[in-house]
């Protein structure tokens, strides 16, 4: 007999949150993580030079803000294991020819100042763009940290009244349409475009417009946040919960197959032939294209429309930069309080648009999408006294112009010095003199460091959009964490509802399994 109830594949932030809600329930757990170390794409780590931390993918942590984990402090992350996050006052910038610069401060009477220097009228557009956002928010986040309703009653719910069907005009438009039409200055619209793009969507793709109804309400209602020391604060709490509470993670375990039983989910068996066996449930950060590679005998059918799930149009190329001494801005100290920097040479929409369309065609735009930063601004600690990190973020495509993904391996160097070039308009500072030593991860790399979540070099699991979206991300046959034919599997990941990035979305399959082994859920927590 097996000395575990549950057994998880992947110690990413989703399994672990997950686990911990488990554990945190009395029941014995073990985590296989095929890396040596947890976090999956929340990880802070000395990767050139001892002493210099840099977190490997993500770095902000926006949408877990709205997250009980964290409002109610539902693991004790933060009153007992160590969590500790920063709110800046100022979540997002944008830096512009000439010096100028649009800051959008957590203040909304600040945010709209700043952006009435550049057009009064967007000023307005953007407090009742902010407002209505904030008063979205309760509805929006009360059904991204749970299971989702089914696709048909959650429609029809919207469809009811004059709020819910704004919102599904939104969900059915793109970030481009809406702001196009709302805003008047393209320094404005390129601000707001660049943020929501963040989340792997093309400017103009249909279904994706919800971005700019939620993304203001975050920032004027929780701000933009990241874990002091690094986005693996996140990682470590959840470790040190899960520990506490009995559970186990085994690093350097890379699972092979999920073990099937007269179609039920009894354990996981690894490369290596050792298997571990599961009393009660078993969960997978499985992303639906290699389900099949996981699980034997699927029906056709859903082994078909898994793979059918559509994969963001978009990825990214990342540098990490340990620097002498910190960044120095040609924009002044002020930008350097930004969370999220967004660099842009030039002052009209159609040169960004254009830049998108290459992504769109596969094709590596000449003139970057630079975004980035010197974390150690606002935390220190990330590096020896007075130097800094820099990680610099652009987005691409994928594959490349027909030659596929391997093209990247050829021309990551030239393509880092290029990108690299391309800051000197902004920052001052990013000379080989300044440089101690720095790494590149192409979308090839980020597929190679989590195979089995960031397929095809999609960071979120799949594409944001909105026949993706709710009860049916990654699609209807998986959208409630389960996978038919194969009772007592869960799933986790950024393939599913609510979506990719730091959501702490491994809590809605713990409620999941919680309402399925019997668990008294409220009980758990209080």
């Amino acid at each position: 007999m097996s000395n575990y109830d549950v057994v998880v594949m992947g110690a990413g932030h989703n399994g672990l949150v997950a686990a911990c809600y488990l554990a945190r329930a009395g029941k014995k757990v073990l985590i296989l993580e095929r890396q040596e170390w947890p976090g999956g794409g929340v990880v802070t780590r000395e990767i050139n030079t001892p002493g210099y931390r840099h977190d490997l993918h993500s770095s902000v942590h926006i949408m877990i803000q709205g997250n009980p984990m964290i409002t109610e402090d539902e693991l004790d992350l933060i009153g007992k294991y160590g969590l500790e996050y920063r709110y800046p006052d100022v979540p997002y910038a944008s830096l512009f020819p000439d010096g100028e610069a649009l800051i959008t401060p957590k203040d909304l009477d600040q945010a709209c100042a700043n952006i009435a220097e550049f057009n009064k009228n967007d000023a307005v557009t953007y407090r009742r763009f902010a407002e209505r956002a904030m008063r979205m928010l309760p509805m929006i986040m009360s059904g991204s940290y749970a299971p989702p309703l089914p696709w048909g009653p959650f429609m029809a719910m919207m469809d009811m009244e004059a709020e819910g069907r704004e919102v599904l005009d939104a969900m059915n438009r793109s970030s481009l349409d809406i702001i196009d039409n709302a805003f008047e200055d393209d320094r404005v619209k390129l601000h707001l475009i660049k943020l929501v793009t963040e989340n792997l969507q093309l400017p103009d793709e249909l279904g994706t417009g919800m971005g700019i109804f939620i993304m203001p309400g975050i920032i004027h209602r929780y701000g933009v946040s990241q874990p002091v020391g690094g986005s693996g604060g996140l990682t470590d709490a959840l470790v040190r919960c899960l520990e506490d509470q009995g559970g186990e993670i085994r690093l350097g375990a890379e699972v092979d197959k999920v073990i099937v039983e007269s179609g039920e989910a009894k354990g996981l068996r690894l490369t290596t032939g050792e298997t571990f066996m599961a009393k009660d449930a078993v969960i997978g950060a499985i992303h639906p294209h290699v389900l099949s590679k996981f699980i034997d005998g699927l029906d056709e059918g859903v082994k078909t429309r898994a793979k059918n799930v559509t994969l963001s149009t978009q990825s990214l190329f990342v540098s990490h930069y340990d620097l002498r001494e910190q960044t120095k801005y040609r924009y002044g100290e002020d930008v350097t309080a930004a969370v999220m920097l967004e660099y842009f040479p030039y002052n009209t929409l159609e040169p960004m648009l254009n830049d998108f369309d290459d992504i769109r065609r596969k094709r590596i735009p000449a003139r970057r999408l630079l975004g980035g930063g010197d974390e150690t601004h606002g935390d220190p600690s990330r590096a020896p006294a007075g130097a800094g990190i820099f990680h610099s973020i652009t987005m691409v495509p994928y594959n490349i112009d027909g030659k596929g993904p391997e093209k990247w391996d050829e021309i990551k160097e030239d393509y880092a010095a290029e990108t690299l070039r391309q800051y000197d308009p902004f920052i001052s500072n990013l000379g080989t003199d300044n440089i101690i030593a720095a790494s590149h991860w192409s979308p090839l790399d980020m597929e190679r460091s989590s195979p089995n979540s960031f397929v095809g070099g999609d960071m979120h699991g799949c594409a944001p959009f909105l026949y993706q979206s709710m009860g049916h991300r990654p699609n209807p046959d998986l959208g409630q964490y389960t996978v038919p034919g194969v009772e007592g599997l869960y799933l986790v990941g950024p393939f599913q509802h609510p979506g990719g990035g730091v959501f702490g979305a491994g809590r809605a399959t713990a409620l999941r399994m919680f309402d399925d082994l019997g668990i008294d859920f409220e009980q758990v927590i209080a």
